[in-house]
C-alpha cells in the first residue's frame, strides 16, 4: 500500500478516533489543537505555574511538565491546583522519560502523560542484541508487566496518554531488529499502542518526532499506514521536529515537517520545538494551523492513480542537466530582483554578494544566490562569476491546476521547468505535476516557483518551508525560486526599495535554510538545539547562541546542544558533535555517540568544544567568506 493519507489531490483530515483531554476533544476532525511545553524546574511551583499561565494566555491548548522523578509528578498536584485556582482549566500534560514510577504517580493528577517507548522500561546501552523470536517475545512481555499498571491507572482516571517515540532514543531492543529507521520508529509505538488496545484502552494520542524531518515525515505516513492495516483505525497524531533550534532554523525546521504531513491531512495536534521561551512557540503554531482552517482546493485537481514515488523512502526524481540545474547537482536558488528597476551591486549584498569597490573584488557567502530574477533586463555592470541572469527564454513557467491555461510542454533539452500554483492546496497541485511529468517519462528540470501571500516574516518562512518543504522531501525539486507577493510581480518605479533589503535577505536565507532542512543542499552550520525545559541543567538559550557564535563558520558540521541526558545521547544521534548538561554546571562532550570528556566545567565548555572539533579535523578558522576578483 502506497498511501497513507485520505487523498493526495483534495484537501481531507484523517479520521482519527476521538480522545479527551480534560475538557479538550482531540481527534475525529475537531481542530487542531495547539501546545507547548514549560522550561522551568518542576520543583519551583510559583516559576512553573506563571510560566504556564503565560503559554495558556498565549494560547496553548495544552501545557506539558517534566516530571523526571516521583518528586516531580507528585509537585504537580500544587502546580495543578494554583492554576486552577487562579481560573483556568487548560489540560496539563506530564512529560515522563525512565521512570514509570513517576508516570504512575502523574496520571492521577493531570490529564495526559507522555511516556516515551525508548525508555519507559528499556535502557540504552547502544548495544547490538541478536534476539531469536522468543527472546523478543520475553522482551515484549517483560514491556506488558511494567506498562500495565499505567494503563489500569488511566482508565480509572480518565487520563489520556500520548506514546511518542523519539527517533533518537529508540531501544537498543528496537535498533538491533529494526535499525536506527522510521519504520523502528514505527514499532516501537506500535508494541505500546498494541498492549493498550488488548487491554481496552484507546485514550491514545501518537507522535513520530525526530531532528530531521525526513525521517520524521516518513515514520508518521508509516504509522498511519501500520495503524490502518492493522486496526482498520487510526489514533489521533502529535505533529512535532524534535531539537528544531532557534530562530529562522527552527521555525523553517519545524514548517517543513510538520507543514508536509498538516498538507495531506495528518495532524491533530502540533507542537513547535524551538530553543526560546515557551510562549513564543504558539504564535508560531498558529501561523501553521490557520492555513488549514476552511481550506478547499479549488479548482479542482486530478487524482492521482498510482503513485510514481516512494512516500516512505526518499529517493530523488531524475532529470537531465542544464547547466548546473538538474542532473543530481544540489538544487540552486533563484533570488527575485524584478521590482529593482536599475540593478546596483550594492543591492546584491542581501543575497550573499558584497562588491568592494577599491579592490573590484566580491565576497561572496556560502548562502549567495545562483540565479536573479529581473524582469527581462540585464544589469549594467558585471555579475560575480557564479550568479547568472534567469534567462526567460530558458525557464517556463507552468501554473498547476489553479484555472489557467496549461501552456504546452516543449521537448526542448536546454529548457528549464518553473512550477507554481495560485490554487489555495498548491502544494498538492505542484506536487500533482511532477507526478504528471514522471508519468509521462518527462525529466526537464524542475524549479519549485512559490510566492508567499504572507505579512509577517514568520508567515513568509511558514508559507516557503511548507509548500516546497514537502516535495523537496519526497525528491522533487531541482531549485527554488522564492517570491513575496506584497511586494508585487513585476518591476515598480522609483528606487523605493531599500525597506526590503531585510526582506530580499530574509526570503534568500529561507531558501537555504529549507533546502539545508530537506538535507538537499548543505550551506552552514546545523544546530541540533532541544527547547529546554524542568531537566535542562545550563541557560540553554544562552548556550546555543555562544556556540553558534564561534561555529556558525562550519559548513556542513552538525552540533547538538541538549539541556540534560534525557534527552542527550539518543536525540544527537544524528549529530557529529554534542554538547550535553550532565549535572549543574557540568557539560559532558561527544563525538558522534562516544563520550569524549566528562564533567567538564560549563565555565570553559565552549572552548573544550572547538577543541574537540579541532582535534577530529571538522575545524577551520573563520574567514570572511570567498573573495573574487
Amino acid at each position: 500500500m502506497q498511501r497513507y493519507c485520505p487523498t493526495l489531490t483534495d484537501y481531507k483530515r484523517l479520521k482519527t478516533m476521538e480522545v479527551k483531554v480534560g475538557n479538550l476533544s482531540l481527534g475525529n476532525f475537531h481542530p487542531i489543537r495547539v501546545q507547548t511545553m514549560t522550561t522551568t524546574d518542576t520543583m519551583d511551583t510559583m516559576g512553573t505555574v506563571e510560566q504556564s499561565i503565560r503559554c495558556i494566555e498565549a494560547g496553548a491548548e495544552m501545557v506539558r511538565i517534566t516530571a523526571p522523578s516521583k518528586k516531580e509528578a507528585e509537585n504537580l498536584a500544587e502546580i495543578k491546583k494554583q492554576i486552577r485556582k487562579r481560573g483556568y482549566d487548560t489540560p496539563l500534560v506530564a512529560d515522563i522519560h525512565f521512570t514509570p514510577n513517576a508516570a504512575e504517580i502523574a496520571a492521577r493528577i493531570v490529564e495526559k502523560v507522555r511516556v516515551n517507548p525508548g525508555n519507559y522500561v528499556d535502557k540504552k546501552k547502544f548495544a547490538f542484541i541478536d534476539y531469536t523470536d522468543a527472546g523478543y517475545a520475553e522482551e515484549l512481555e517483560r514491556i506488558r508487566e511494567r506498562f500495565i499498571p499505567l494503563i489500569s491507572i488511566c482508565k480509572e482516571y480518565g487520563t489520556a496518554m500520548r506514546i511518542g517515540t523519539n527517533h533518537g532514543s529508540l531501544s537498543d531492543r528496537i535498533m538491533s531488529r529494526y535499525g536506527d529507521t522510521p519504520m523502528g520508529m514505527v514499532e516501537s509505538a506500535m508494541e505500546f499502542l498494541r498492549i493498550a488496545r488488548e487491554e481496552q484502552y484507546h485514550q491514545i494520542v501518537l507522535s513520530m518526532k525526530a531532528s530531521n524531518p525526513q525521517v520524521m515525515v516518513q515514520a508518521y505516513r508509516l504509522l498511519v499506514r501500520q495503524m490502518d492495516e492493522e486496526f482498520g483505525a487510526c489514533y489521533p497524531l502529535h505533529l512535532g521536529v524534535t531539537e528544531a533550534g532557534d530562530g529562522e532554523d527552527g521555525r523553517i525546521k519545524s514548517a517543513v515537517g510538520i507543514g508536509a504531513l498538516l498538507e495531506d491531512g495528518l495532524g491533530d495536534t502540533i507542537r513547535v520545538s524551538l530553543t526560546e521561551d515557551p510562549e513564543l512557540e504558539i504564535p508560531v503554531c498558529r501561523d501553521i494551523v490557520k492555513r488549514y482552517v476552511g481550506r478547499v482546493a479549488q479548482p479542482a485537481i486530478p487524482p492521482v492513480g498510482v503513485l510514481t514515488y516512494d512516500p516512505f523512502h526518499y529517493t530523488r526524481r531524475i532529470s537531465r542537466a542544464v547547466s548546473n540545474i538538474g542532473g543530481g547537482q544540489v538544487p540552486v536558488v533563484v533570488a527575485d530582483m524584478s521590482h529593482i528597476p536599475d540593478l546596483a551591486p550594492a543591492d546584491l549584498e542581501a543575497i550573499g554578494y558584497a562588491y568592494d569597490e577599491v579592490t573590484d573584488k566580491w565576497t561572496i557567502a556560502d548562502t549567495a544566490a545562483d540565479y536573479i530574477y529581473t524582469g527581462g533586463y540585464t544589469p549594467a555592470f558585471a555579475l560575480p562569476g557564479t550568479l547568472r541572469v534567469m534567462d526567460e527564454s530558458k525557464f517556463l513557467y507552468i501554473p498547476c491546476y489553479d484555472g489557467q491555461p496549461m501552456p504546452e510542454i516543449p521537448n526542448d533539452p536546454d529548457l528549464v521547468l518553473c512550477l507554481g500554483s495560485a490554487n489555495p492546496h498548491a502544494m498538492p497541485a505542484v506536487r500533482r505535476m511532477l507526478v504528471f511529468l514522471q508519468e509521462s517519462g518527462n525529466e526537464q528540470p524542475v524549479i519549485l516557483s512559490c510566492t508567499s501571500p504572507g505579512q509577517t516574516a514568520d508567515e513568509h518562512l511558514i508559507h516557503f518551508a511548507t509548500e516546497t518543504g514537502a516535495p523537496l522531501l519526497d525528491g522533487f525539486g531541482d531549485g527554488l525560486f522564492l517570491r513575496v507577493a506584497s511586494r508585487g510581480g513585476g518591476r515598480v518605479s522609483g528606487r523605493n526599495y531599500l525597506a526590503d533589503r531585510g526582506l530580499e535577505g530574509l526570503v534568500n536565507s529561507t531558501a537555504f535554510s529549507i533546502l539545508q532542512s530537506t538535507r538537499t543542499r548543505i550551506s552552514k552550520t546545523e544546530y541540533i538545539s532541544c527547547p529546554s525545559c524542568g531537566r535542562t541543567l545550563f541557560d540553554l538559550q544562552e548556550t546555543t547562541a555562544k556556540i553558534r557564535s564561534v561555529t556558525h563558520h562550519l559548513k556542513g558540521v552538525k552540533i547538538a546542544i541538549m539541556g540534560c541526558i534525557v534527552n542527550g545521547p539518543g536525540e544527537m544521534a544524528d549529530a557529529d558533535f554534542g554538547y550535553v548538561g550532565s549535572g549543574v554546571g557540568k557539560v559532558t562532550l561527544y563525538k558522534g555517540k562516544d563520550i569524549v570528556k566528562r564533567n567538564v566545567d560549563s565555565a570553559t565548555a565552549v572552548e573544550e568544544l572547538i577543541d574537540l572539533i579541532r582535534e577530529n579535523g571538522a575545524w577551520v578558522d573563520p574567514v570572511q567568506n570567498h573573495t573574487y576578483a
